[in-house]
């Protein structure tokens, strides 16, 4: 046990005794002085304080010194009423309280232990019992806001667990104060009870035993209670106020000093009015001018000082940041700033500003928000912030989609119109602009108010501008999210995975795999449009197959068939049959054959003659599909599908590609052609 550990259980097992143990009078008086000098630290700590949370001991310390003061309470009544003497700090509270007359000290007892009692105790219970109520019925909503900023991406797993954690302890917090000013309004009671105390039983035994008159057993006794109470009564005062500081302070960036100054002050107009209002009593009252001209003069006087500093503080602000900005330019670090490249960019022209601007009722904000928490859903990976801003260099109704400083993708929109879709076939009373759906380069009409109505009658898809950005938008993610998972990305959502499995995440990192080997199996199944969200799964394959081999796309082939039952629920419906283009015995041969190994792993060589006969052919299956409205889909074995893909990635990137193995046995699947040499 450290020695502060004993000193303070040593401490309480003294307060114990001191209520069985009679104490000298020299002692008594120290501890009494004592008591004081905790009592003002308490008040000046609780004074000091930005937020209740830094003074959370304050519940058990009322506790604490409610126990010592009226231990003290105890020893002083015994030296009160067995020897008649309290010691040189109870009897000097007396007679200088009292003035020499034992009335007037009496009533002053009584006015500090009506204000403890009446005013400050129950009016810091009363604000302690409200706090813990509101405390606790705002927890689920300050945790649904914890839980929002974490989704959007303003705060990481680490700092919403800290405030989730500063939520709990407040609440803990609260609801100990409105227990302990219980301790503090039955120490005022007590109080009370042991004034009446002190003095019938000091009148009794000095009478009785002391062979004192009736006056003087009065004086003697009454005052040396009238000091005891004092000397109790103070601190506690003081610590009752001190609970009731903490209890009403906000949380601020400033103590109660620089909070009262800075808000008594943030109005000097005010003052003026202030002064006038004072003066006019010494006016038009019988109060003098004599007492009111000063104090409206110095108050007139503060409010015209306050204007002048507030003015020159202004000013002062005013260039201190432009000094700031001169230097950032100066300074070295503002070239290395400019070299950060946001994941994600959104830029639009001045035309599309009441997109993004809420007072002009945009929403283009919160739907980003629904796209991060769409694609954290379908994808597995959670979406950095998407940067918006607005470029002039852009046309008024243009916007450009950029992924690491490069773009991606582009549109127009109309913010007046809407785009229509048709059917299939076209309806000639539908007039509008001419435009491609940019999400999916489809044929498509920007029409106006007045038309839309009857554009949906006729079955075309009428949707609103920025319906069509966020589905861009989307689309665009999904199909570059492969680029935007990084190492550090990898390793937040393995930290989130060893939470509650950590047996698998220490038994695979880096023992089978680094983190730099996971990253680039999941890009690889991104990259064909694989959601990564069941990294469990994900994780258990690698560390089974990660101790036979290093080839990232051989683990990713084994991952892709733990995934079977999510890849086949991907591309066909339930109840469905898979339609699907097969390639023949012929051309899995020639691609069998044309595999070549290296250090770096295997590869596909084929001939250029042959790799153009084979896009023409797949190309020619792919176009009958897609001509009778069905998904395309490539259907191979499992030894060469990983080739074939690398072969058809850099002219049929979104034709998906699966293996005999990455389907579930139950799914019916249906060859509507097959591709041979």
């Amino acid at each position: 046990m450290k020695p502060k550990d004993l000193v303070v259980l040593v401490g309480v097992i003294g307060i114990i005794l001191m209520m069985v143990v009679p104490l000298p009078i020299w002692l008594l008086d120290v501890l009494l002085i004592i008591n004081i000098s905790i009592a003002l630290g308490i008040i000046l700590i609780g004074m000091n304080t930005k937020e209740a949370l830094e003074f959370s001991i304050f519940p058990a310390l009322l506790l604490i010194t409610t126990l010592f003061r009226l231990a003290l309470n105890v020893s002083t009544t015994r030296n009160i009423l067995a020897n008649a003497d309290a010691g040189n700090v109870v009897m000097t509270f007396g007679s200088f309280v009292a003035g020499g007359n034992l009335v007037v000290g009496f009533v002053i007892f009584i006015i500090l232990v009506l204000v403890q009692f009446i005013v400050i105790t129950k009016g810091s219970e009363r604000v302690a019992e409200v706090a813990a109520r509101f405390t606790l019925d705002a927890m689920p909503g300050k945790q649904m806001a914890i839980d929002a900023d974490l989704n959007a991406g303003l705060i990481n797993e680490t700092q919403a667990k800290e405030r989730r954690e500063k939520i709990s302890r407040e609440a803990d917090f609260y609801g100990a104060m409105d227990g302990a000013s219980k301790f503090v309004k039955g120490d005022a009671i007590a109080g009370i009870i042991m004034l009446f105390i002190n003095i019938l039983g000091g009148l009794v035994i000095g009478m009785t035993m002391k062979g004192m008159s009736l006056s003087e057993a009065g004086k003697l006794y009454s005052l040396m209670t009238i000091g005891d109470g004092l000397v109790s009564q103070i601190p506690a005062l003081l610590i009752s106020t001190a609970a009731g500081i903490i209890v009403t302070r906000a949380n601020s960036e400033g103590n109660l000093a620089h909070d009262l100054t800075k808000q008594m002050t943030a109005y000097p107009k005010l003052l003026y009015i202030i002064a006038g209002t004072v003066a006019g009593l010494g006016i038009f009252t019988p109060i003098h001018l004599t007492v009111t001209l000063p104090i409206a003069a110095l108050l007139a006087f503060a409010a015209n000082k306050l204007q002048k500093n507030a003015a020159k503080k202004e000013m002062a602000d005013v260039q201190l940041e432009e000094e700031q900005q001169i230097e950032e330019v100066r300074s070295p670090e503002s070239v290395i700033s400019l070299l950060q490249v946001d994941p994600i960019e959104f830029e639009f022209g001045y035309g599309l500003i009441p997109l993004a601007d809420t007072q002009q009722g945009g929403d283009l904000l919160d739907r980003i928000i629904l796209i991060r928490r769409q694609c954290a859903l379908e994808l597995g990976v959670v979406v950095p912030v998407i940067r918006i801003r607005d470029n002039i260099q852009l046309r008024p109704n243009e916007y450009v989609i950029k992924i690491k400083g490069n773009m991606v993708a582009r549109g127009d929109l109309l913010l007046n119109h809407y785009l229509a879709m048709s059917p299939g076939y076209d309806d000639d009373s539908i007039t509008g602009i001419d435009t491609l759906e940019p999400a999916f380069g489809l044929p498509a009409l920007w029409i106006d108010e007045a038309t839309k109505e009857r554009a949906e009658l006729s079955g075309y898809t009428v949707v609103d501008p920025p319906s069509v950005v966020a589905t861009h938008l989307t689309e665009i993610i999904k199909k570059h999210a492969h680029e935007l998972l990084g190492r550090q990305e990898t390793k937040a959502l393995i930290e989130n995975v060893r939470e509650t499995y950590p047996a698998l995440v220490d038994d695979l990192i880096p023992n089978v795999l680094s983190i730099g080997d996971v990253q680039k199996v999941l890009v690889k199944l991104l990259r064909e449009k694989i959601s990564v969200r069941d990294l469990v799964t994900i994780l258990e394959t690698l560390a089974d197959y990660g101790t036979y081999t290093k080839d990232h796309e051989i683990l990713a082939e084994y991952v892709r068939q733990a995934l079977s039952r999510q890849i086949t629920q991907q591309f066909a419906a339930a109840g469905d049959s898979l339609k699907v283009i097969t390639v023949g015995p012929s051309l899995e041969k020639k691609i069998a054959e044309s595999v070549q190994q290296s250090d770096q792993g295997s590869y596909l060589a084929l001939d250029p003659a042959s790799t153009q006969v084979i896009y023409q052919r797949i190309s020619d299956q792919v176009t009958k599909l897609l001509q009778a409205g069905q998904q395309p889909v490539v259907l191979t074995s499992p030894t060469i599908r990983m080739y074939l893909r690398q072969l058809l990635e850099r002219t049929m990137q979104d034709i998906p590609v699966l293996s005999y193995s990455e389907l579930e046995p139950n799914v019916e699947i249906q060859s509507m052609g097959v591709v041979n040499l």
